[in-house]
C-alpha cells in the first residue's frame, strides 16, 4: 500500500476564513450590508468561497489518493473511501438537520401560544416538508430535486460534496496521466463554471439547481491544479521570498478583483476565480508569508472547526430572526449614547460571527470528532468479526 502524503498545513489554514465571509454574505442577504465598501464588496460576493472549497476538495482528494489510485478502484477500497468521507460529513450534517426541526417545532408552538406567525411561515426562509427532509437525509437535496433550498440550506453544499465523493473515482483516472491533462481539466472548469453563470444569469451563486454541476467545475479544477502541485513540487528551487512575492500578488489581484468588478451576483464573478485558485496553488507549496501566516495556532484552529462553523451557521442565523421578531425593542430606543437600531446593525453581526465561531467549536469537539471516533470503531469492529477469506 502506497503512503498516504504528509497533511499540507497551509491548506488547512486556508479553510478558516472563507466560512466567515459566507456567514456575513448570507447575514447581509437578508438584513442588508453594512455600506462600508471594504467590507461589502468581499462579503457581497462571499459565495465565490464555495468555489474555494470544492477546488479545495479536489486538490486534497487527488493528493490523498493519488499514491492508492488502485487501491480506490477495487469494491473494498472505493467503498472504504466512501464510508470514511460520509464520516467526515454526515454526523454535523445529520445533527444540524435535526437541530433545525427542532427548532421549526419549537418556534411554531411558541407562535401559536403567542398568536403571531413563526418565521417558518414567513417569506425568504428555506423551505421545509416531509419530502425534502427525507431528500436532506439521503443527502440528495442539492441534485436538481428541489425547486428551492430546504431545511438548513447550507447544506446544499454536503448534498454536491457527496455527489462529488461518488464520482471521485473518474476524477482520480483523469489526474493519473501526462500533465498535460491539467491545464484541460482547468480550462473545461472554467468554460462550465462561464456556462453556468451565462445560464443562470445570477453569477456563481448556484445551489440548489446547477449545484452539482458548479461542483463538478470547481473540483475539475482542483484535480488540475493539484496535478500541476505533484509535477512542480519536486523541482521547487524558489527562494522563500519568491513564494512570498507570489502569493501577496495574487492576494492583491484577488482582493483587486472583488473591489472592482462591481456589484455581485453576476458573469463578473468569473474575474474573481483567476487569482482565488492560483492563490490556492501557491499555497500548496507550504512556503512565503502567507502559507506561514496560515500554519499559526488560530488560523489552524479554525481550520479544523471550518466545515462545523459553515454547517452551523443556519442555527445562529434562524434565532436572530426570531430575536427580531420577538426580543428586539425599537429601532429608535435610545441605548449607550445611541440608538438601538444604530448600535445592533454593527453589533448584531459581530456578534453573529464570534457566536459561529464559538457554536463550530463546540460542534466539532462534542459532535464532529466524538462522532467520527465512534463509527470508524464501531465499522472496524465490524469488519474484523467478518470471517478470514480463504487464502
Amino acid at each position: 500500500m502506497a503512503d498516504k502524503p504528509g497533511q499540507i498545513r497551509a491548506l488547512l489554514g486556508a479553510r478558516a476564513f472563507p466560512p466567515l465571509i459566507l456567514v456575513m454574505y448570507h447575514f447581509c442577504e437578508g438584513h442588508g450590508y453594512r455600506n462600508f465598501w471594504p467590507m461589502d464588496y468581499v462579503v457581497a460576493r462571499g459565495y465565490v468561497w464555495v468555489e474555494f472549497f470544492f477546488a479545495l476538495s479536489g486538490f486534497v482528494l487527488t493528493y490523498a489518493y493519488g499514491p492508492r489510485l488502485a487501491q480506490v478502484f477495487t469494491a473494498g477500497g472505493y467503498g472504504n473511501f466512501l464510508k470514511s468521507r460520509l464520516i467526515r460529513l454526515y454526523p454535523l450534517h445529520l445533527f444540524m438537520l435535526l437541530a433545525i426541526l427542532a427548532t421549526a417545532i419549537v418556534t411554531r408552538q411558541l407562535a401559536a401560544i403567542g398568536h403571531y406567525v413563526s418565521i417558518f411561515d414567513l417569506p425568504y426562509h428555506s423551505f421545509i416538508d416531509a419530502k425534502a427532509f427525507v431528500l436532506n437525509l439521503f443527502l440528495v437535496q442539492a441534485w436538481h430535486t428541489e425547486p428551492h433550498l430546504t431545511w438548513n440550506g447550507a447544506a446544499w453544499f454536503v448534498s454536491v460534496e457527496w455527489a462529488l465523493c461518488l464520482m471521485f473515482p473518474l476524477f482520480l483516472w483523469l489526474s493519473n496521466g501526462r500533465v498535460w491533462r491539467a491545464p484541460l481539466l482547468i480550462i473545461a472548469g472554467f468554460v462550465s463554471l462561464w456556462a453556468l453563470a451565462s445560464y443562470f444569469r445570477h453569477g456563481l451563486d448556484i445551489t440548489f439547481d446547477g449545484g452539482v454541476l458548479r461542483g463538478m467545475a470547481d473540483f475539475a479544477i482542483g484535480v488540475g491544479l493539484c496535478m500541476l502541485y505533484r509535477e512542480w513540487k519536486p523541482r521547487d528551487r524558489l527562494p522563500e521570498a519568491a513564494h512570498s512575492v507570489i502569493q501577496l500578488l495574487l492576494l492583491g489581484a484577488l482582493f483587486y478583483s472583488f473591489y472592482n468588478n462591481g456589484w455581485a451576483h453576476n458573469i463578473r464573478d468569473l474575474w474573481v476565480l483567476g487569482p482565488l485558485m492560483a492563490l490556492l496553488l501557491a499555497l500548496a507549496f507550504d512556503r512565503g508569508i502567507l502559507a506561514r501566516l496560515l500554519q499559526m495556532r488560530l488560523p489552524q484552529l479554525l481550520g479544523e472547526w471550518s466545515y462545523a462553523i459553515y454547517i452551523g451557521q443556519t442555527f445562529f442565523l434562524l434565532w436572530i430572526r426570531v430575536a427580531e421578531q420577538r426580543l428586539y425593542t425599537s429601532n429608535d430606543t435610545p441605548m449607550l449614547g445611541t440608538t438601538f437600531g444604530s448600535l445592533s446593525f454593527w453589533l448584531e453581526p459581530l456578534l453573529l460571527v464570534l457566536g459561529c465561531i464559538a457554536w463550530g467549536a463546540l460542534l466539532a469537539t462534542f459532535i464532529e470528532t466524538p462522532a467520527a471516533r465512534w463509527l470508524k470503531s464501531v465499522t472496524e469492529r465490524r469488519l474484523d468479526r467478518k470471517p478470514a477469506l480463504p487464502t
